[in-house]
């Protein structure tokens, strides 16, 4: 009797707490609520970017802690950044713009695309300063826009360069007894290079000093002319890492002055000439977003996000192609959409699912313009959906192409054998046990999984050629898995355009005929509840526990190792990242 009380009462304990997380959400919803209703800018404002400001390149992107009950500073759209600074440079309440961050929670592209708008901002006669204490790359390629960059006597500059470090897995598989069968269409596809070799080939090596050169030629040369310096001069005070002397960072000119925050925050109210006893009004991106009014007209182009990796079935935090279907198939029956941007930020991932979508958005095409804007990754799988295009705009720093196909099955006989475990398996046909987690494939599966791989490397390029309007040969030249930056993607004929994502709207309210209309964001984001309790993601509760806590990169790597259907699957994704920090 007492052990059933204790459960009754475990029950609307558990209960209780649900309840009351519920009440919290409801009532912080309606606080922010206020919040945004409420929200006005004053005069003698300055737009601040600091550490609290997360810049994220789609709504999937917006995860909160399902542990945390409130949020300190919601993530901001790269979209609604640039348009915020492009509100500013007219806003008369909006002085100049403050860049006080160390460390900028962006990738390379948004960096780029921020760093335009700031150009422009300038060229309205306002000031845009920046302050820093221990700046990363990234951070300092933003910040170095500024008219002025003052730096904390005690702080220092990552700067750097670039580089690529690939870890290789072959002899550890081995002395452990981890057999790796790969099935790979290109010489370029590197995501399986480190289950294959002890060191990087040749063609990998070439392909990552190419894309690597490109992308630091081009954000060395704009660091170097907001500072003024010359080129040659920039290298050497990269190469002999000057920039972690706060005393050097001033006598190259990466600094202007030394100074402590407190005397950054008394110059600005002497730009803004105001009393050093009054506070400054600053105002985050966050909440400058809230205080502007919604995108007006009845007509809208849709900005339809594609962000993460390519998943088949259902979710929310990547792209997971039953869902994502829903929301092209939003977008062909709604007749006020005139127009979309299928904004792409994606390394790849599954074949299959890249398909599907792939044959959505060639629906979607025959109803609407498709204007496809790549984000810092448009690679592999992540090419090959952006086929559905009228024209692709590329930004420079863009990782694309990646133009190849590959399969990675490991299995276990070696290392089961040490350990005195072997397996028998009884089939009614020859390849039955095709797939076995001790011995790997068949015979027999070796050679339909070549076939297959070849056969989605053929579909591959078919697709490409269509688009592209290019010969087989001519695309596979360039194919074979190699990735490329969106300025050689250009060169080579893979995209239509170097530009932003407020480019691909332009062009796309052009394409339909617009001069008023609005803009709106798909996938719209789930709040806390619908990410917990939806049904339309297969995860269970622990599942989403586990990814928020590890991470999605390492939850991806867990799956692809635990899951059967991801181990058996063709792929299309690029092998890495790359970030300015």
């Amino acid at each position: 009797m007492k052990g059933f009380f204790k459960l009754v009462l475990a029950n609307l304990t558990a209960i209780f707490i649900v309840f009351a997380c519920c009440v919290a959400f409801f009532v912080g919803f309606l606080v922010l609520s206020s919040i945004s209703e409420t929200m006005e800018v004053k005069s003698e404002s300055v737009l601040t970017l600091d550490l609290k400001t997360k810049i994220i390149d789609s709504p999937s992107e917006d995860q909160e802690d399902f542990f945390s009950i409130t949020q300190e500073e919601k993530p901001v759209l790269l979209y609604d950044v640039v348009k915020a600074i492009h509100k500013a440079k007219t806003d008369n309440k909006i002085k100049g713009i403050s860049i006080e961050s160390d460390h900028i929670n962006a990738g390379m592209t948004q960096l780029d695309d921020i760093r335009e708008a700031l150009i422009d901002f300038k060229r309205s006669g306002k000031f845009v300063y920046a302050y820093g204490n221990s700046v990363s790359q990234g951070a300092y390629y933003l910040g170095s826009v500024a008219d002025k960059y003052y730096l904390n006597p005690a702080g220092g500059i990552e700067l750097k360069g670039l580089s690529a470090e690939v870890t290789f897995f072959k002899s550890f598989a081995e002395k452990y007894g981890i057999g790796i069968q790969v099935i790979r269409h290109g010489k370029f596809k590197a995501a399986v290079e480190p289950f294959l070799k002890d060191e990087i080939s040749p063609e990998n090596k070439e392909q990552l000093s190419t894309l690597l050169t490109d992308i630091w030629n081009n954000t060395s040369m704009k660091i170097a002319t907001s500072r003024r310096i010359k080129s040659s001069e920039f290298k050497t005070i990269t190469d002999s890492l000057y920039s972690y002397l706060p005393n050097l960072s001033l006598k190259y000119k990466l600094a202007d002055q030394l100074v402590q925050k407190s005397q950054y925050d008394h110059m600005i109210k002497q730009k803004l000439n105001i009393d050093p006893d009054k506070k400054i009004n600053k105002i985050s991106f966050a909440k400058y977003t809230e205080a502007q009014e919604s995108d007006s007209g009845k007509d809208q182009i849709a900005v339809l996000y594609a962000s993460g990796a390519i998943n088949s079935g259902k979710g929310y935090d990547a792209i997971y192609s039953e869902n994502f279907i829903k929301e092209i198939k939003k977008l062909q029956k709604d007749k006020d959409v005139k127009a979309v941007v299928f904004r792409i930020n994606s390394p790849g991932g599954s074949a299959n699912a890249s398909d599907e979508i792939l044959f959505e958005m060639q629906q979607l095409k025959r109803k609407k313009p498709v204007i496809v804007s790549f984000g810092d990754y448009a690679a592999s799988g992540g090419y090959y959906i952006a086929m559905g295009a009228n024209k692709i705009f590329s930004e420079p720093n863009t990782l694309t192409g990646s133009i190849g196909v590959f399969g990675v099955i490991p299995y276990f006989k070696d290392l089961a054998a040490k350990n005195g475990i072997r397996s028998d398996a009884v089939t009614t046909n020859a390849n039955s046990n095709m797939i076995s987690p001790i011995n790997g494939l068949s015979a027999g599966a070796v050679t339909i999984m070549t076939r297959s791989v070849e056969s989605t490397y053929q579909r591959f390029v078919h697709f490409v050629t269509l688009n592209r309007k290019k010969s087989f040969e001519q695309i596979d030249s360039v194919g074979g898995g190699r990735i490329w930056s969106g300025v050689r993607a250009k060169q080579i004929g893979l995209v239509d355009e170097l530009g932003t994502l407020q480019d691909a709207v332009a062009y796309a309210a052009k394409k339909a005929n617009l001069k008023d209309y609005g803009v709106t964001a798909y996938p719209a984001k789930m709040s806390k509840f619908e990410q917990i309790f939806s049904s339309e993601t297969d995860e269970d509760f622990s599942t989403r526990v586990i990814k928020s806590k590890i991470g999605k990169e390492n939850f991806r790597i867990f799956q692809q190792m635990t899951d059967p259907n991801a181990k058996a699957s063709v792929m299309m994704e690029m092998p890495f990242y790359i970030n300015l920090n």
